[in-house]
């Protein structure tokens, strides 16, 4: 099978696909673009988004219907269905930090981004990262049961993004979610991919 990923040339929503193709040890066609190619781009993306998958020339959207999708084939889903939900939650609850720090890191009004930046590091940050750091402390050094899931190598294909949406190092002080990130970039697979990957800001 052929895989083609298209994205923006940076980490954010497309790096728990190629986390999951390097885990796989899918050979990929990491297609990226620059933000100025973007409009030529945008028309002929399924629903105007990416990132995109191409699987032997069939397109498909939505990042997180492609990292379940690759995820079951690298038997990271979940043992039954009951893991799977749970998995699937703290996916969902990773994506609601993500969008509370995107709706501060792209406002575009300087007056109201700067109401938002009080209540995201003094409220929102802490609320999610410390439950997320006492979840990994209850199952031990994993997100669900103890063990490795997508939703291990989501959170960290994705840190690199929520550092620079949110300005500060989200795991300064919580030592499980960094040693989560260790046990993950160590993955050979994972290290394979970050050794080999292009070097951009996020």
């Amino acid at each position: 099978m052929s895989y083609k990923l298209t994205y923006f040339d940076v980490t954010a929503l497309a790096e728990p696909i190629r986390f999951l193709l390097s885990y796989l040890e899918i050979d990929f066609e990491d297609n990226r673009f620059q933000r100025e190619q973007w409009p030529s781009i945008k028309p002929t993306m399924p629903f105007g988004k990416v990132p995109v998958l191409e699987i032997d020339g069939k397109v498909v959207n939505q990042s997180t219907a492609i990292t379940r999708y690759l995820s079951k084939k690298a038997g990271l889903a979940g043992d039954d269905e009951w893991e799977s939900l749970l998995i699937d939650i703290a996916v969902d609850n990773i994506h609601d930090l993500r969008q509370a720090l995107a709706s501060y890191s792209y406002d575009t009004n300087e007056e109201s981004k700067a109401a938002k930046y009080g209540p995201l590091i003094n409220e929102t940050i802490p609320f999610y990262m410390d439950k997320f750091e006492n979840i990994i402390g209850e199952n031990n050094g994993y997100f669900v049961n103890g063990k490795l899931s997508w939703a291990d190598l989501f959170f960290v294909a994705v840190l690199d993004y929520l550092n620079y949406m949110a300005k500060i190092d989200l795991l300064e002080g919580r030592p499980k979610l960094q040693a989560l990130k260790e046990t993950v970039v160590a993955l050979p697979q994972i290290k394979a991919w970050i050794e080999k990957r292009p070097k951009t800001d996020l």
